[in-house]
């Protein structure tokens, strides 16, 4: 990971167009700010300043790297006015908060709330551990974490401060594949959160697609619930979801609608109902159900859909998203579930699972991504989406 401390020289002198005015404006020797230049450019591979007579100017390079810098600032400076705001006084510079080891510390204490394990994660002394929170706490003249039986858990303006540090930690790890891009190579690691539906319907083909051309990429997909995903997502954990999409209130998120699924009602191949040309709401009564859990939109739909035909709402046997599960119990008992016919298409097409012939009108959902509102993308991540935008196009609506 690239150095906060030689970003924050980086962006003084692109403030002030040279080396000497940016060490007069935050008091460090020019000789200091020059082999900050020099080792980021070193690590990128590239230059990120024109030397001219007239000054220093960015290049296509500087200016990616000054735009996740300029990011950067806008969290740390927002946590400092927190600070202040909270203590009055006391609270450090804010270039004392250029620390990248610091954040790390706080971030994963945050995650995992034990001082030894982050100790060993990071490869350090426990003793370095201590220090570094120490350190960002007299800082902020605020205290991050406190002692409990479940061990370091943040006070809430730490937890807040927290999920800024994360998204400062994110713009770092995305400013080498920025650079790398404008060379046409696509590389870093993208992180999704993928939702049921499009785990099956869309994103194997899309990863598939796009890996062909850029082999140096990584894709991780997290399959948490909506809820931890979108704290992932706020932090900068994870780049975007994709999957049914949610209402959203505020301006933290934003969606992009893909396509309509509707919903078909699936059972196993050996399911008594199996062989009728037509089933009705009735003929289901005593038949077990899966559902997914109560508050997600095919839950809501199907509940929606029950009361519009004046009957009472399936109570489930099983409560799950997790789809190797469902599958299972269909194929191996009597149970049906509300499912995308896409997401089980390999089990219909193979005959271990059947389409129920009843129609349920209303009951589908708007599959899309949501992301954080305001959120650079990296190179990667943009091209994923891409990616899944061609082949979302072409999904077959029925």
């Amino acid at each position: 990971m690239l150095s906060l401390h030689h970003l924050h020289a980086f962006s003084a002198i692109a403030e002030h167009g040279g080396v000497r005015r940016a060490a007069e404006a935050i008091f460090r020797t020019p000789s200091a700010l020059g082999r900050s230049v020099a080792l980021l450019e070193t690590a990128l591979g590239g230059s990120l300043f024109e030397r001219k007579d007239r000054g220093m100017l960015l290049t296509a390079d500087g200016q990616l790297v000054l735009a996740r810098v300029r990011r950067v600032q806008v969290e740390l400076s927002d946590v400092r006015t927190e600070a202040l705001r909270l203590r009055g006084g006391g609270v450090s510079a804010l270039d004392a908060l250029f620390h990248e080891g610091r954040l790390q510390v706080a971030t994963l204490l945050a995650d995992v709330h034990h001082m030894p394990t982050v100790a060993r994660r990071l490869d350090v002394s426990q003793a370095a551990v201590s220090a570094a929170l120490s350190r960002l706490e007299a800082t902020l003249a605020q205290p991050l974490f406190h002692r409990s039986a479940r061990g370091m858990i943040p006070t809430d303006v730490g937890a807040r401060w927290v999920t800024r540090f994360e998204r400062c930690l994110a713009e770092l790890r995305h400013i080498e594949a920025d650079v790398a891009a404008t060379r046409g190579e696509l590389k870093g690691v993208v992180t999704l959160g993928a939702l049921p539906l499009i785990r099956t319907a869309v994103l194997p083909q899309a990863i598939d697609t796009l890996l062909a051309r850029h082999p140096q990429l990584r894709v991780v997909s997290l399959e948490s619930p909506y809820e931890e995903l979108v704290g992932q997502l706020l932090s900068g954990r994870v780049d975007f979801i994709l999957g049914a999409l949610r209402p959203t209130s505020g301006t933290q998120l934003a969606t992009e609608p893909l396509f309509v699924d509707r919903m078909a009602l699936l059972a196993g191949a050996r399911h008594p109902l199996a062989g009728r040309r037509r089933v009705t709401v009735q003929d289901l009564a005593g038949y077990p159900w899966v559902l997914s859990r109560a508050g997600t939109p095919l839950r809501e739909a199907l509940e929606a859909y029950f009361a519009g035909e004046g009957c009472a709402v399936p109570t489930p046997a099983v409560e799950t998203g997790d789809l190797a599960l469902v599958r299972g119990l269909l194929v191996h008992s009597q149970m049906v579930a509300p499912l995308s016919e896409h997401q089980m298409r390999y089990e219909v097409d193979t005959g271990s699972l059947v389409v129920l012939p009843l129609p349920m009108k209303g009951l589908q959902r708007q599959v899309g991504i949501t992301t954080r509102a305001g959120a650079h993308l990296p190179p990667g991540a943009k091209a994923l989406l891409d990616e899944v935008r061609r082949l979302s196009a072409r999904h077959p609506t029925h």
